[in-house]
């Protein structure tokens, strides 16, 4: 048996869209996310997040159960357009009502609230008349909407996330188009990155200049990384496997820990990467109390010399110079992503050695699978063996000096999974969407096992 440290905080996450539903209730605006999901095409089966999993009526029952589970701590998001509906001016009292009962009743179960503020729900009005995250007036806009939300809420919640993956919003939303505003460009999503990156420490300066000191909390970020092995032991695919991780989590880490954007970024990109203000970069520059981590993947990176109109001369492959590749032996999700825990480790140990051992957390892991209600329960082995792996790889990573602090499952309750719809099931709890009941799987009676236990793993 294997044991994790005293204090390591165990948790769940969730994000208001795929939860929350009451899509036109309490003065809620429309976000990007309720525009999309309503454009036929875009989402498998039509599916929409206007109930999801009703959270919005339902949260005192949802924080009953993450008591029963034992959890230290729940990490969700706040829908920006429920605070401000138009994303600007002043804020919403219905909205301020709900997440502040939201809070106060994980509190009274002895659950700490973990807050993300933007976790992809743009304001439509935001898109629309000011174009969304490639507007650089939008940083200014994020930082009032984060200052409402740390003035109403702060006094209570202590952990503070800016933003969730950045790297989905710019490239799945300004490259290839696979979520909302749904543009495809070539060079769109550095503008977007440099955006949020900017919104970011423009929302952490209004934190550390009026609110920290007195409310004592804590500020940061997530980041997502699938991890990238060499193909080869060859110096080329090295060197496109550590390429592949610096495009990918190096983007937009390395500005908060570093003041730029990776060199070899600024080598392949050029004039293409935007340039932050001296300012700017006084902002950014150790922007992050701690280092938040969502991680789900690994794949194979050889290096790739690209030609001109070859079949990979697209978007992020193209601008890395990189193949990406899968062990054909490696088991794999409901969504065709990897399994392989080792990789998950070695991206902790990657991290830690970049940027100087921060604390980190990881905010978000967890797989999909095609889980099946039978006789009132659900038998989940394969999720179960999928966190015992990647729980073993973390403590792996802690065994050689990683400070990992905090474990956050992906997801509480299965729930609207973006363009998947309600087709992909990633949560410990199994959620029959007709009838909005939740039944814990094997995988949640084992997780709150470990937690109940101390971290104590097999």
């Amino acid at each position: 048996m294997k044991k994790f440290p005293p204090g390591f905080v165990w948790g769940t996450a969730t994000s208001s869209y795929q939860i929350e539903g009451a899509w036109l209730e309490g003065g809620k605006g429309l976000s990007i996310w309720d525009a999309f999901s309503h454009t036929p095409g875009k989402i498998k089966n039509h599916d929409t997040g206007d109930i999801a999993c009703d959270h919005y009526h339902r949260f005192k029952d949802d924080v009953k159960m993450m008591a029963d589970m034992g959890l230290h701590a729940y990490r969700f998001s706040i829908s920006w357009p429920r605070i401000q509906p138009t994303g600007v001016g002043k804020a919403n009292p219905e909205g301020i009502r709900f997440y502040s009962n939201l809070i106060d009743t994980l509190l009274e179960h002895n659950i700490t609230p973990w807050i993300t503020l933007y976790h992809w729900d743009l304001p439509l009005v935001l898109q629309f008349e000011h174009d969304g995250w490639l507007n650089p007036a939008i940083a200014d806009y994020f930082a009032n909407y984060a200052a409402i939300c740390f003035e109403a809420f702060g006094d209570r919640v202590k952990h503070w996330i800016t933003l969730n993956e950045p790297w989905c919003s710019a490239l799945l939303g300004y490259s290839i188009g696979h979520h909302p505003p749904g543009r495809i460009s070539r060079d769109d999503r550095y503008r977007a990155a440099h955006n949020l990156l900017r919104a970011h420490a423009f929302a952490v300066e209004k934190y550390r200049s009026h609110f920290q000191q007195k409310q004592k909390g804590i500020i940061g970020i997530t980041n997502n990384c699938d991890w990238r092995d060499p193909l080869t032991d060859s110096d080329a695919d090295r060197a496109a496997a550590e390429r592949a991780v610096q495009f990918f989590l190096g983007w937009f880490a390395d500005p908060i820990y570093k003041g730029d954007y990776p060199e070899v970024m600024r080598e392949q990109l050029g004039k293409r990467l935007p340039q932050f203000t001296a300012k700017e970069q006084e902002l950014i520059t150790g922007s992050s109390d701690f280092f938040g981590l969502n991680h789900y993947s690994t794949m194979y990176a050889a290096n790739a010399p690209i030609v001109e109109n070859s079949a990979i001369a697209d978007g992020m492959w193209q601008d890395q110079k990189v193949i990406l590749s899968s062990d054909p032996s490696w088991e794999k999700t409901l969504m065709n992503w990897n399994i392989v825990p080792e990789g998950f480790r070695r991206l902790l140990q990657w991290v830690d050695q970049r940027y100087g051992s921060p604390e980190i957390y990881v905010t978000e892991n967890g797989c999909s699978l095609n889980d099946t209600l039978e006789n009132g329960s659900v038998n989940d082995p394969k999720r179960i063996a999928f966190f015992n792996g990647y729980l073993n790889a973390a403590l792996g990573a802690i065994a050689n000096n990683v400070k990992l602090k905090g474990y956050f499952a992906w997801s509480f309750m299965d729930n609207f999974e973006w363009t998947e719809g309600y087709a992909q099931r990633f949560g410990l709890h199994f959620v029959n969407y007709k009838t909005g009941e939740r039944i814990p799987k094997a995988s949640a009676k084992w997780f709150a096992r470990v937690i109940q236990q101390n971290g104590l793993i097999d």
